[in-house]
C-alpha cells in the first residue's frame, strides 16, 4: 500500500458504535504494528461536541480503553477525500455515505462486518435504546470487524 491507511468509522450520532469501532481499531492496529490514521463521525449532527454515551465509555473502559476524550462530529465532504476507507456500521449509514460521496472522493466504502468472514452484509446492532449488555454485544462486533480490517490492511501493505 503506497499511502498510509486512514480509516473513518461512521454511525448515526457518533456516540455509540463508531467511537467504539475507533477505539477497537486503535487497539488492534497498535497490537499489530499498523501505522494508520483513525477517526469516527456520525451521519447526523445531533450530538456534535458531546462525549460518547456513558455506556459506550463503560464498555470501552472494561476493555482497557478510555474514550472519554472523544467528541462527536458529523461526517463531511472532505472526509471522502482525506480518508482511504470510510466504514459504516449499518446499511442506513452506508446508504447515506454513498449519497453524500463527492465525485472526487477517494475513500473505499464498506460495512464494518463485511471484513469478517461469514458476516458480509451484516450490520452492527445499535445499542443506544438497549441495556448495558447490548453495548457488550456491540463491542464484540466492532472488535471482530476492526481486527479483520487491520489484518486486511496489513496484508495489502
Amino acid at each position: 500500500m503506497s499511502r498510509r491507511p486512514a480509516i473513518l468509522f461512521v454511525c448515526t450520532g457518533n456516540i455509540c458504535r463508531s467511537p467504539l469501532a475507533e477505539a477497537a481499531f486503535r487497539a488492534a492496529a497498535t497490537r499489530c504494528g499498523l501505522d494508520a490514521v483513525v477517526d469516527s463521525a456520525g451521519t447526523g449532527d445531533w450530538h456534535t461536541g458531546e462525549p460518547p454515551d456513558r455506556r459506550a465509555q463503560e464498555v470501552a473502559r472494561r476493555n482497557g480503553i478510555d474514550i472519554a476524550g472523544y467528541r462527536a462530529r458529523m461526517v463531511t465532504a472532505e472526509d471522502f477525500r482525506v480518508f482511504t476507507h470510510i466504514v459504516a456500521l449499518d446499511h442506513t449509514h452506508l446508504k447515506v455515505l454513498r449519497a453524500r460521496r463527492p465525485s472526487d472522493g477517494i475513500a473505499e466504502l464498506s460495512l464494518l462486518l463485511d471484513h469478517v468472514a461469514g458476516r458480509v452484509g451484516q450490520s452492527v446492532a445499535d445499542p443506544y435504546y438497549g441495556q448495558a449488555r447490548d453495548f457488550h454485544t456491540t463491542w464484540a462486533d466492532v472488535q471482530a470487524g476492526t481486527e479483520a480490517l487491520v489484518a486486511r490492511l496489513i496484508r495489502s501493505r
